[in-house]
């Protein structure tokens, strides 16, 4: 096994993968879109080549096998996503999966008890539908139905789209593992923060994953001409959208801990000579404790209403979903900070701020994630990177921690 050979390949291949987007310019990768089936072709070959069995299930995830020792051995998995957000980086998610591989790689002619499986979860983002984790709910068996009417801007339904790219969604129930089946789950991910960087760490052990709601705001006042409508009579709901936003950022900036983002903002009409009649706005919410994130919605909502009423403006509110805070198995995430020690680093031991597929994992199998450091703690950005000495480190401690976990009766 050659450390430093995989890692180059590993870094090669995540510049290869890059290259598939939707747009030119720059890296976006959304659930299902033609840009997906390059990736897969890709991975599919590299999964071969180490010696894996590759399919594919009905929500368009893509899973490679290192087969265990009897047939009927518990199997361990490791995962991530390859679908990104508009304008993204090259490593987010896709990092994973690739020392996913490379992992196996090493590992390959083994004679262990439990199979592997390494998954590339076709959508975690939740970009397209503004859904999350919609390929790790399949594989958990909690992918709800009725999120096959969910369309996105273009009005195609999560159904069409999954029959557009080959599959079937009436098979995504077979996607799901069986309760017992899975022996446990690991995710190596960069941080997209600063923790590791500035502590002059490469990796961190991962204790906890934060909660988040996601939410849809839309104002509604009254269009109207730019130059003969007087400022005291404008229902401008431009405004209202936008004073929502700072209050957004003084609500989170006064609680400890609480991250809230207005990611998204559309005007309608949205001409030059036209008060705008209609706003419409994301807004993502985060704690580790859900109590003070279900409160800073509630307080949040409020002060929608409290604006859209002092502005003569109606508004609506749309929960996007909820992923309560996650604790991570305590057991594994031992196992895999031992392995971080066998590897001669230190392991830190942290939260993640930002949502993962070990999230929702959790709930089928014991779960536990490795981070990579992230220069700059910049993530969800073009100038995202990682350095070849951390992706070695973390490369040595996922072959180490697999090594033993594939080994245990």
């Amino acid at each position: 096994m050659d450390l430093d050979a995989l890692t180059t390949e590993v870094l090669d291949r995540c510049e290869a993968l890059a290259q598939f987007g939707e747009v030119p310019g720059g890296l976006t990768r959304t659930f299902l879109r033609p840009s997906v089936r390059d990736v897969h072709e890709r991975l599919t070959a590299w999964m071969q080549e180490a010696g894996m069995a590759v399919r594919i299930d009905a929500i368009g995830n893509l899973i490679g096998r290192l087969p265990g020792r009897l047939d009927d051995s518990r199997v361990f998995i490791v995962g991530s996503h390859i679908d990104s957000v508009p304008n993204a980086g090259k490593y987010d998610g896709v990092l994973g999966v690739l020392l996913g591989v490379a992992a196996a790689k090493a590992l390959a002619g083994h004679d262990f008890k439990r199979a592997l499986d390494v998954i590339a979860f076709s959508e975690e983002e939740g970009v397209r539908f503004r859904t999350p984790y919609l390929g790790s709910r399949a594989v958990c068996g909690r992918f709800d139905a009725d999120l096959l009417a969910l369309t996105d801007a273009d009005g195609v339904t999560l159904a069409q789209a999954i029959r557009d790219f080959g599959l079937d969604p009436a098979k995504i129930p077979e996607a799901a593992y069986r309760r017992g089946q899975v022996a446990g789950y690991v995710e190596a991910h960069i941080e997209q923060g600063p923790v590791l960087d500035s502590a002059g760490h490469p990796v961190g052990v991962v204790n906890a994953i934060v909660g988040q709601s996601r939410l849809l705001v839309r104002f509604t006042g009254q269009a109207g001409h730019a130059g003969t409508l007087p400022m005291r009579q404008r229902r401008d709901a431009l405004t209202a959208g936008a004073e929502f936003v700072v209050a957004v950022e003084r609500h989170a900036r006064g609680a400890e801990g609480l991250r809230a983002t207005v990611g998204r903002f559309a005007v309608a009409p949205g001409a030059i000579n036209v008060v705008p009649g209609e706003a419409q706005l994301t807004l993502d919410v985060r704690h580790a404790q859900d109590s003070v994130r279900e409160r800073a919605v509630k307080q949040l909502r409020d002060k929608a209403q409290d604006i859209a009423r002092e502005r003569n403006l109606t508004v609506t509110i749309e929960s996007l979903g909820d992923q309560p805070a996650v604790a991570l198995d305590e057991a594994l995430t031992k196992r895999l900070a031992h392995a971080v020690c066998s590897a001669g680093r230190a392991p830190v031991v942290m939260d993640s701020g930002a949502g993962h597929d070990a999230a929702i994992m959790a709930g089928l199998c014991p779960a536990a994630m490795l981070f990579i450091r992230s220069p700059g703690g910049i993530s969800h950005h073009p100038d995202e990177t990682v350095l070849p000495a951390d992706v070695r480190t973390a490369l040595d401690v996922m072959i180490r921690f697999l090594e033993s976990e594939l080994s245990a009766e």
